[in-house]
């Protein structure tokens, strides 16, 4: 959307998604992601940490109860998402201002970890609202990349044109 401030942030996650929900039966999962910036000091000849930037985040609806269920304290994650800033009063009464990471994509960073990806069952309506259903276990073989259920063995890109114009997943 226009005028909306997209970011991309790589960093750790603090500790597990606290995953709560609204009045409506909304879930929504909050966390937070350090950022620490590394970088090389010549003069030293040693790689040095700057100031970790501690970023608040929150997802909505299945979303939520994904991450809550996939990520854990430590992770090495990348999110992509829109900057939103909220006041609030605190406790003493002091005016405050919240900046927090409305999360879009996140996933654990492939860098330094491994990762196996679980297909969650669909709800249909396209951002979800409906109830969640339990995730499927997508079936990883020889053809990690094949269509769960199917039988086929074939590689899509080993023959051109042996799948028509339809991409096989």
């Amino acid at each position: 959307m226009a005028g909306e401030t997209v970011i991309t942030v790589v960093g750790n996650l603090t500790a597990d998604p606290e995953l709560r929900y609204t009045q409506n039966g909304l879930p929504v999962a909050n966390f937070t992601i350090a950022s620490t910036p590394r970088n090389f000091d010549r003069a030293a000849n040693e790689w040095k940490d700057g100031e970790a930037l501690f970023l608040r985040a929150s997802v909505w609806r299945e979303f939520a109860e994904h991450v809550a269920g996939s990520l854990t304290k430590g992770m090495r994650v990348m999110a992509q998402g829109r900057l939103r800033q909220r006041s609030y009063q605190d406790r003493e009464g002091n005016q405050r201002t919240a900046i927090e990471l409305e999360v879009d994509e996140i996933g654990p960073s492939l860098r330094y970890a491994t990762a196996q990806v679980t297909r969650a069952a669909s709800t249909g309506g396209g951002g979800g609202g409906g109830q969640s259903r339990p995730a499927q276990q997508q079936q990883v073989s020889e053809e990690p990349w094949s269509t769960p259920g199917s039988s086929t063995s074939a590689d899509a890109w080993s023959t051109p044109g042996s799948f028509g114009d339809d991409t096989p997943f």
